[in-house]
């Protein structure tokens, strides 16, 4: 793809600016791999949203970047071990199985992610590949001209997961790839459960309800929340919305932003009768995620009964417990439950994962490169380790985990599946999201003014 004219990268320039002018989102729904804490989904969304931007800044730089042929330029986020061994480890085998292919990686924590991709960007081109959480960014790079169509050289994507396959589409036209998947859900504590003679967990939004009654009436915190980061607590709106509109449902809505229907007035209702309920830890209204006194220490440390978390989860409450441990075989995992009444089935899931899009200079190695990183055998290696919840079909025999399992399982049978707003909807809709919802866990705003409030931004962008 040629680039930009000078006349095209200033007008897109402009858009892009006055886009990502408006307050960026915190959340980390996204970890920077499957099993780091969610640390930075909120972190991830600001970074997703710079990068079409600063990207942009490329298309219209001098030539300092992108890679000459044969050498397949990488960058990606899996700064720490499991992941920075197994890419790097993969990279020297197809290096080794290809002869004149160099394999260059980058590995960069989210922030440094976003700040070099900047600079080198504005210098010149997109990097070969690159990591990417697809969604509403994916489609600003797009239509920036930043990364390449791949839709005909990909038959193989047959074997990969196609919810997490399509969340790599622009328009029924692919320009990415998902390398893992997973999904929010319930996590809970089977021995507190047993305390509160709770014999398994709860099917519906009623059963739900009256699980936070029994384990208050036994003495027992039903559900921690990092009041302090927003995003945690967007899930429960999130999910009730799904519940109630179902997924085709938010579709729609997002379309012409029309997310003060009714049924997104009933998610904010369902949510008060929890809120009301007063399930939280004492001080969750100043309590981060990932810290020692944190939502995920208070999981690790058996001092709550339940948080509503991705599949990061287990990893981080391990991470952030005092014993580094967090509650063995004590953890449990359900999905949301349904919700009497709505449109949306329980088979409906809430989340997202990681991926690769690839520059629109890269070398045509950089797609047979992606598929030997797709291919059952190198899954496994990143499962195995600890690092990836796999997409592709045969891989899954390497989860050894039980509840990591039953996540991969829950999202492989899924009928549907929604993309983290933030990442799904522009960054002024998700970051609405995030605090209309949080003034609403508050007591400071109603149903209703959250429904009119996130329709409010979502039908000025």
């Amino acid at each position: 793809m040629s680039k930009l004219t000078a006349v095209t990268c200033r007008t897109s320039l402009s858009k892009v600016i006055e886009t990502f002018a408006e307050p960026s989102l915190s959340t980390p729904k996204g970890p920077l791999m499957t099993f780091t804490p969610r640390l930075s989904r909120r972190r991830l969304l600001q970074i997703t949203g710079a990068g079409a931007g600063v990207a942009l800044l490329g298309a219209c730089g001098d030539d300092d970047g992108g890679s000459a042929s044969g050498e397949i330029d990488w960058w990606h986020i899996s700064n720490t071990d499991p992941m920075l061994s197994v890419w790097a480890q993969l990279a020297k085998d197809y290096e080794g199985a290809h002869s004149g292919v160099k394999i260059k990686i980058t590995p960069l924590e989210n922030e440094a992610f976003k700040a070099k991709l900047t600079t080198v960007t504005q210098a010149g081109k997109p990097p070969s590949l690159f990591h990417s959480w697809g969604g509403g960014v994916l489609n600003q790079q797009v239509q920036a001209g930043l990364v390449k169509e791949i839709s005909g050289d990909v038959g193989w994507l047959s074997q990969i997961n196609s919810n997490a396959t399509k969340l790599y589409q622009v328009n029924g036209k692919q320009y990415g790839v998902p390398f893992d998947v997973g999904m929010v859900g319930f996590w809970y504590n089977k021995e507190l459960f047993a305390k509160a003679n709770i014999a398994a967990p709860p099917a519906t939004w009623a059963e739900f309800l009256e699980v936070v009654r029994k384990l208050k009436a036994a003495k027992v915190t039903p559900i921690a929340l990092a009041g302090a980061e927003k995003w945690p607590g967007h899930f429960y709106w999130s999910y009730l919305a799904i519940r109630q509109a179902g997924v085709a449902g938010m579709a729609d809505a997002a379309k012409d932003g029309s997310f003060d229907r009714p049924d997104f007035v009933t998610a904010g209702a369902k949510l008060k009768e929890l809120v009301d309920l007063q399930p939280f830890q004492t001080g969750f209204q100043g309590a981060k995620y990932s810290a020692t006194d944190g939502q995920a220490a208070i999981m690790g440390n058996g001092q709550a009964a339940m948080e509503l978390m991705g599949q990061w989860a287990p990893s981080t409450q391990a991470s952030y417990s005092s014993t580094k441990q967090g509650i063995g075989d004590k953890l449990g995992f359900f999905p949301f439950p349904s919700l009497e009444g709505g449109k949306g089935a329980i088979t409906e899931v809430f989340g997202g994962g990681n991926g690769f899009a690839i520059g629109k200079d890269a070398p045509p190695e950089t797609l047979d490169f992606v598929k030997f990183l797709l291919t059952a055998d190198s899954q496994r290696k990143a499962t195995g380790a600890g690092g990836v919840l796999p997409v592709t079909q045969g891989a899954e025999d390497a989860i050894k985990d039980p509840n990591l399992k039953k996540v991969q399982e829950t999202v492989a049978k899924a009928t549907a599946f929604q993309l983290y707003l933030d990442q799904a909807y522009p960054p002024a809709v998700g970051a609405q999201v995030n605090d209309s919802v949080a003034e609403l866990i508050a007591g400071t705003a109603k149903p209703e003014q959250v429904a009119a409030a996130i329709a409010k931004t979502a039908k000025t962008k």
